[in-house]
């Protein structure tokens, strides 16, 4: 049985006044950013947003406390990153963990990527 199309996501908490800023930091580095809660593979955005989010702080026993009423997003890898079927090269990795560094009160995360169904890109203006 083959393994349905997805793509590699780091599953982030990301504090909302921040967000706006860090989608268009990352976009710079074709890093896509996709609140969970809107996400277009999503049947159940805000329940899989909630989910997601309670596991994060579960897992951490209230060191994450402070990220309770945050967002949480998938980032993704832009075509720039995507060599085919190639896996994902060791550079996208770097750049994504380097950007997420550097908010250090602002973000919470692991350093691991998870699959989901490919998320769609929006369709470009005629």
């Amino acid at each position: 049985m083959r393994r349905h199309p997805h793509e590699n996501v780091a599953t982030v908490l990301v504090d909302p006044h921040v967000l706006a800023d860090l989608e268009l930091e990352l976009m710079s580095l074709d890093l896509r950013v996709w609140p969970i809660r809107t996400a277009p593979v999503c049947s159940d955005g805000p329940r899989t947003a909630f989910q997601v989010r309670r596991e994060l702080l579960m897992k951490h026993r209230g060191a994450w406390d402070c990220a309770a009423q945050w967002v949480p997003v998938w980032i993704g890898f832009g075509a720039s990153w995507l060599r085919g079927d190639e896996p994902l090269p060791w550079a996208a990795h770097r750049a994504l963990w380097q950007a997420l560094d550097a908010r250090p009160d602002h973000v919470r995360f692991h350093r691991r990527l998870g699959g989901v169904r490919r998320l769609p890109l929006p369709e470009e203006a005629v």
